[in-house]
């Protein structure tokens, strides 16, 4: 049909389809807008919820104290076996020290050395009790570790155990809020798409027509973008159930409207000729001809032949002579291409 419009109008009709992809833009916008602010209407449920009530915080705040408890005594471990590495070389170094000088007093063999032995080796001992110290603060701080250890798993356990007696409960809740979600949203898109099927069946035409598009895009998107991803599955059953109504519902009425139209093109075949180019508006049969088609018919026809006058389908006139200067002419022109001369001349 754009070949039979003017150029000014041509531009003005896209002007009015980039209208309506804005107007629709903006509603989309303000659709997923609110769409999206639908889960807030209701409660985020966690699995807290189903436990009892306090045991889940007090297991969690037994973790935190224990892996703090680790943290803790775990630096005291490695200051202690730091210590007990010092002590230990000075148990090796007194003790060889001791070894060394006892060997030259037995070489010597001096009495008056006799309280130097004492000495010693009373050292000797302080050094090897600062090791026993330290290698029991060792243990001690291992045992500290290990407790901690312990207490924190036990309540992990414990936490994991709430966790999987409260599963089920969470997820029967979860299922249920998710389907209540898409309740909200079904409730939401199936207005719009009520209105826009009315709307592409009363108004599509219209003076208004690009707000009226732009409504219709809109609640398809509306459907398809922000409904049809969110169908809960349960294993398909849904989403396989809204594609089988939506066919039959689609495929019913695309079975209907082309019987309608089979019958009306019937009877308007039927038509004498010169009621049918009554009929037929000036801007639909030039844009079907110029798609090469019968504009009374709508069949493939070779306009490009000169001998073609007629269409060979339903007999309805396609060219004709100008009066003024007989010129083959378009039949439904309403001025001769040659001369300019009226239709009617």
């Amino acid at each position: 049909m754009s070949k039979a419009l003017r150029w000014s109008e041509k531009w003005f009709q896209r002007g009015l389809w980039l209208v309506a992809i804005v107007f629709a833009g903006f509603l989309i916008g303000l659709g997923s807008t609110i769409v999206g602010d639908l889960p807030k209407v209701e409660a985020v449920r966690t699995l807290d919820d189903f436990m009892p009530p306090g045991v889940a915080e007090a297991a969690r705040a037994t973790v935190t104290a224990g892996e703090r408890r680790a943290r803790e005594v775990g630096d005291a471990l490695e200051q202690a076996r730091l210590k007990l590495q010092v002590a230990q070389s000075d148990v090796a170094t007194q003790r060889q020290g001791f070894a060394n000088w006892i060997a030259t007093r037995r070489a010597t063999e001096r009495a008056e050395q006799d309280p130097e032995v004492i000495a010693r080796t009373k050292a000797l001992d302080d050094v090897q009790a600062r090791e026993r110290s330290a290698r029991a603060e060792v243990e001690r701080q291992q045992q500290a570790l290990l407790d901690a250890q312990q207490s924190a798993e036990r309540a992990r356990r414990q936490l994991a155990d709430l966790g999987q007696a409260a599963q089920g409960a969470y997820t029967q809740a979860l299922r249920a809020q998710e389907l209540r979600v898409f309740g909200y949203r079904l409730a939401l898109t199936l207005p719009l798409l009520g209105v826009a099927g009315w709307l592409f069946r009363r108004h599509r035409q219209s003076r208004w027509w690009p707000f009226v598009w732009g409504f219709i895009f809109f609640a398809l998107f509306a459907f398809f973008v922000e409904l049809v991803p969110y169908l809960p599955s349960y294993g398909g059953y849904v989403r396989y159930i809204v594609g089988i109504v939506l066919t039959l519902l689609v495929g019913r009425w695309a079975i209907v409207a082309l019987q309608n139209y089979l019958e009306r093109q019937r009877a308007v075949e039927a038509q004498p000729d010169v009621q049918r180019r009554a009929e037929l508006g000036y801007d639909t049969a030039l844009a079907r001809m110029a798609k090469g088609v019968c504009p009374g018919c709508e069949r493939t026809v070779d306009l490009k032949n000169p001998e073609i006058d007629f269409c060979p389908h339903c007999g309805i006139g396609l060219f004709d002579r100008c009066g003024h200067c007989s010129t083959r002419k378009n039949a439904f022109a309403r001025y001769c291409h040659a001369c300019g001369a009226g239709a009617g001349a």
